[in-house]
C-alpha cells in the first residue's frame, strides 16, 4: 500500500495553479498535502486534511472524484489523473489513529446540533474546537444520518463512522442524544429555555418523493431511502425493478444485487442516467440492467407498466401513444430523490420553509428566526457530502460570530 501511495504521489506535478484544488468543493490543499507526504511528514499532511475537512476520511471514500479533484487534474487530459482519493484515504485513516487529543478549553456557551449527518457533524466538530459545549440531538440510534443510513456499507464502512464518533465526538466532549426527535417531546423553544445560545438544524431529506401513480401502496413496492436504511429487513425476490437512475438508485441497485437479487433493472425516463459515470459503470459491471426513456404508468401485482417516451435534442419528453408495456417484477423500489420532513417547521414559531419544505436560510446559515441556523440537504435539497461539509464550515463560523456577539452584549455594562 505505502509503495503504491508514494508512486501515485510522485506523479503529482505540484502545479502553481492547481486545477485539482479548484475542482474540490471544499478547496482541499491537494498539492501541499502531497508535498508533505513525499517529505515524510504524514502527520502534518493528515492534520492539514482534518483542519480543512473534518469528514476527510468519509469524503475520500464517497466523493465524486471523477468530476471534482481527479476530474480537474491536468494529467487526466492525456492519461490517468493523480488518484488523490486513494492518497487522501491513506493519509486520513492513518493519521486518524493518532488523534487522541481531548477537549478544548471551555468557553461556557452551549450550542445544539439537530441531526448528525454531514452538516451537523461538521458544525459540531468546528464549534467544539472553539470550546463550545455542544450537544447533538439525533432521531436515530447512531450518528451519521445519510452517511450511515443512506450510503451502503460497501461504499462507506460503518467502522469509519464509529471511529469518527470516538475521536471527534467522545474525545472532544461532544454530547450525543440518540433516538431524540426535535419537534416531538422536545422542541426548539425547549432548547433555548435550557440555555442553548444557538441551534443548528441539519435534519436532511428523509421523506421519499412519490410517483403518485396507481399501485404505489402495494405490498411489494418500497422507497429507495427506506430500503437503504436497513436492507436486511426486506425480502425482494429474484426480479426487481428500480424506478430512477441517479446515484441513490445505483446504491439501491448494487445493494440489492449483493443481497441476492438475480435480475435487477433500473428505469430512466431520459435517454441517459443521472448517476455519475463511476457509479453507473460499477452498477453495469455488477449486473444491473438499464432501460431508457420509460415512464411508469401503473404498478401491478405482476410488475410495472411503463410507456415509451420520445426525447428531442432539447431534452423535452413526449409520450408515445399505445406503447404501454408490462415489465414483470417481484418487487419494485422507487428511488426518485426525497424531500425534508416538516416536524421542526410545524412546531417552531418564526421558522420559515419554502414551497418544497426546505428551510429558508441565507448563505451564512441564518434562518428566519434569530439564533437558529441551517445548512446541508434540509436547505439545499439532496446534494453531495462534500458540498454539505463546505457550506457547513461557513455556517459554523457564522454561529461562532453570533454567539460571541451575544456574549459581548451580555457582558457589556449597562
Amino acid at each position: 500500500m505505502a509503495l503504491h501511495i508514494m508512486d501515485e504521489a510522485s506523479r503529482c506535478l505540484g502545479c502553481k495553479v492547481p486545477q485539482c484544488q479548484k475542482g474540490c468543493p471544499i478547496s482541499t490543499p491537494i498539492p501541499q498535502v502531497i508535498r508533505l507526504l513525499k517529505e515524510g511528514k504524514l502527520d502534518e499532511a493528515g492534520r492539514m486534511l482534518f483542519e480543512n475537512n473534518p469528514l476527510t476520511t468519509v469524503c475520500s471514500l464517497v466523493c465524486n472524484h471523477e468530476n471534482q479533484c481527479e476530474g480537474h487534474c491536468v494529467l487526466g487530459r492525456k492519461g490517468a489523473p493523480v488518484h488523490f482519493s486513494t492518497i487522501e484515504s491513506y493519509i486520513s485513516t492513518t493519521y486518524a489513529n493518532k488523534m487522541t487529543k481531548g477537549l478544548a478549553p471551555s468557553n461556557g456557551i452551549r450550542a445544539a446540533i439537530v441531526g448528525s449527518g454531514p452538516a451537523g457533524l461538521t458544525i459540531a466538530v468546528i464549534l467544539a474546537r472553539y470550546g463550545y459545549d455542544v450537544t447533538i440531538f439525533e432521531g436515530k440510534d447512531q450518528i451519521g444520518g445519510v452517511l450511515r443510513y443512506g450510503i451502503p456499507e460497501f461504499r462507506l464502512p460503518k467502522s469509519v463512522l464509529d471511529d469518527f464518533k470516538y475521536r471527534h465526538l467522545d474525545l472532544k466532549g461532544i454530547k450525543f442524544r440518540p433516538n431524540t426527535h426535535i419537534g416531538g417531546a422536545i422542541g426548539i423553544d425547549d432548547l433555548f429555555r435550557d440555555g442553548y445560545k444557538a441551534i443548528f438544524v441539519g435534519t436532511g431529506v428523509w421523506k421519499p418523493n412519490a410517483l403518485h401513480i396507481k399501485g404505489e401502496t402495494l405490498g411489494h413496492v418500497h422507497f429507495g431511502i427506506n430500503y437503504l436504511n436497513n436492507p436486511d429487513s426486506y425480502c425482494l425476490g429474484e426480479r426487481v425493478i428500480v424506478i430512477g437512475a441517479g446515484n441513490a438508485a445505483m446504491d439501491v441497485a448494487r445493494t440489492a444485487i449483493r443481497k441476492g437479487v438475480r435480475y435487477l433493472t433500473c428505469f430512466s425516463i431520459t435517454k441517459k442516467v443521472a448517476a455519475s459515470h463511476h457509479e453507473f459503470s460499477y452498477a453495469q459491471l455488477e449486473g444491473v440492467q438499464f432501460e431508457y426513456n420509460k415512464a411508469p404508468v401503473e404498478i401491478t401485482d405482476e410488475g410495472v407498466i411503463f410507456k415509451d417516451m420520445a426525447e428531442d435534442e432539447e431534452g423535452r419528453l413526449t409520450e408515445i401513444p399505445g406503447s404501454e408495456t408490462l415489465y414483470p417484477a417481484d418487487s419494485v423500489i422507487i428511488s426518485i430523490s426525497q424531500g425534508p420532513q416538516n416536524r421542526i417547521v410545524n412546531t417552531t414559531e418564526g421558522l420559515a420553509a419554502d414551497a418544497k419544505g426546505l428551510l429558508v436560510a441565507d448563505e451564512t446559515g441564518h434562518t428566519t428566526r434569530p439564533g437558529i441556523f441551517a445548512s446541508g440537504d434540509v436547505v439545499n435539497g439532496a446534494r453531495t457530502v462534500v458540498e454539505a461539509v463546505a457550506h457547513s464550515k461557513i455556517v459554523a463560523e457564522s454561529m461562532h460570530q453570533y454567539m460571541q456577539s451575544l456574549k459581548q452584549t451580555e457582558e457589556a455594562p449597562d
